[in-house]
């Protein structure tokens, strides 16, 4: 028998192999793309495994072949073949040794324990049991928020069902359909009730798959003995959910993928080109478009260049961590917050410095610690959002005084990328989405001028439906921008 092939694997990867995954994978699509590396290299240890069976399988061919042509051809005169020493010598060989060497080889088990070892030795970068949940959760949020067809997510593609209305949101170009395997994967999260709706759409289709008619039986199964703990009208509800009294305008706004006020509606409402007055940008000014006077958003086009956007996305990207929220005194990470982040002082890089006095020379304010913080850059995960919340902080013992230079004044947010459908920034008191706008910046004021947090900025990251999404954000403190923004008594400015 041949021997195993020796692994040629590290000089085929194609790229380096991502650090240790530690079950938030699935809250950035930077590190899920990582995987595809990981999976690049178990593809190459699966390819040598199978060409080492295909060789021992060709070896037991040869010999089946080699045995059967004589049984054919020789052996139907047996006195006349064996009287042939040479064959009688043969077929004692054959039964003493090759059989025994067959029937008792180790070659098969030595092939799939060499797969195993180089399972192994990746196994630390693969996805944890918390990423496949946090993935599912990821695409059940998906069909919650956006109201998506079942039939059409079980078919690969992303359909609207409002009432009767089917509208399509994102056709891709390649389709990846549920399996029924997928779909008992949703099951075991403990969302019974959506495996069962999958399950039958999915059984319509491929009539005949018995799995599917034994997972819907489980799951009904199920369904029967929660019913019977439980009181009848219990709703079964997405793992993830959170009650807000804002859910229904949250949603809405999300599924209308961006939409804007009317400009031409109210004169408030305009275009323009703006320097602030700053020396810097008399000469190049930046295209203003002012979304809502209360509260006051401006969106600023073309703030940053591809370049530029590119290279902070390099920066920023080893130095992803799991977001969190702040939790009274503490920070934590929820799940009504799915991202990563990572924070960058103006001395990483250059494009970093002239990223701040950019943003310093347009908006007038103080960019320098501790009157404003280094700039966040957020990368989002599957079905990556942010529920509605404030930039300020709303409780005296929040985390966000321990600088002690005061609440977040304003917001300065920039889009370093665009996706193909969802992830708009949703105000949800003000009744406004914003679509991702790739290169452009988003300005509002957290606060009134008398210090008060200003209600209307409640807003939103809707989850992203198809694509990569990275924002930075930078967040400007009351200390410090006195004479830029000067104090008032009247609590609506």
């Amino acid at each position: 028998m041949l021997q195993r092939l020796p692994s040629l694997l590290l000089c085929l990867v194609s790229g380096s192999l991502p650090p240790p995954s530690r079950g938030d994978l699935y809250t950035s699509i930077v590190d899920i793309q990582g995987e595809i590396v990981v999976e690049e290299k178990l593809l190459q240890h699966l390819q040598s495994y199978i060409e080492n069976e295909i060789y021992r399988m060709d070896d037991l061919k040869r010999f089946y072949e080699k045995v059967k042509a004589l049984h054919n051809n020789v052996y139907q005169e047996s006195v006349t073949a064996i009287s042939n020493p040479l064959f009688a010598y043969t077929l004692i060989k054959r039964l003493q040794v090759d059989w025994q060497n067959i029937v008792y080889s180790n070659e098969a088990s030595e092939n799939i324990q060499a797969l195993k070892a180089d399972y192994e030795n990746i196994e630390e970068r693969l996805p944890k049991a918390e990423d496949l949940v946090g993935a599912a959760k990821g695409l059940m949020r998906l069909q919650d928020v956006y109201a998506l067809s079942i039939k059409g997510l079980i078919k690969g593609e992303f359909l609207q069902s409002i009432g009767e209305d089917v509208s399509s949101i994102y056709r891709p170009t390649v389709s990846s359909n549920l399996s029924a395997d997928d779909c008992f994967q949703i099951g075991k999260l403990g969302n019974v009730g959506q495996a069962v709706i999958l399950s039958k759409e999915l059984l319509q289709l491929d009539v005949n798959n018995r799995r599917i008619s034994r997972n819907i039986a489980k799951y009904q199964k199920l369904l029967g003995a929660s019913a019977d703990a439980h009181p009848k009208n219990v709703v079964l509800q997405r793992p993830d959910v959170t009650y807000l009294l804002t859910r229904n305008t949250y949603e809405s706004l999300c599924q209308k993928l961006g939409s804007q006020p009317k400009h031409y509606q109210d004169s408030k409402l305009y275009c323009s080109y703006e320097s602030n007055l700053s020396p810097h940008l008399i000469l190049q000014p930046v295209k203003r478009e002012i979304l809502s006077q209360k509260p006051y958003v401006a969106l600023y086009h073309n703030f940053i260049s591809d370049s530029e956007g590119k290279r902070i996305k390099e920066i920023a990207a080893p130095r992803l961590q799991r977001s969190v929220v702040a939790s009274g005194e503490k920070q934590t990470a929820m799940e009504y917050r799915i991202s990563k982040s990572a924070w960058l002082k103006e001395t990483v890089d250059p494009v970093i410095s002239k990223l701040d006095l950019r943003i310093a020379h347009l908006t007038g304010l103080n960019v320098q610690q501790p009157y404003a913080e280094y700039l966040q850059v957020v990368n989002y995960g599957i079905g990556g959002h942010y529920e509605p919340h404030f930039d300020h902080a709303t409780s005296p013992n929040s985390s966000l005084y321990r600088m002690k230079s005061g609440n977040r004044v304003a917001t300065f947010m920039i889009y370093l990328s665009g996706v193909e459908a969802g992830g708009s920034t949703a105000f949800i008191y003000a009744n406004f989405s914003v679509p991702v706008v790739k290169n452009a910046a988003l300005f509002w004021w957290n606060l009134h001028k008398n210090g008060q947090g200003n209600a209307d900025t409640l807003h939103a990251g809707c989850p992203v439906l198809v694509g990569d999404k990275w924002v930075a954000n930078k967040w400007f403190r009351e200390h410090g921008q006195e004479f830029q923004r000067k104090c008032g008594a009247d609590p609506d400015e």
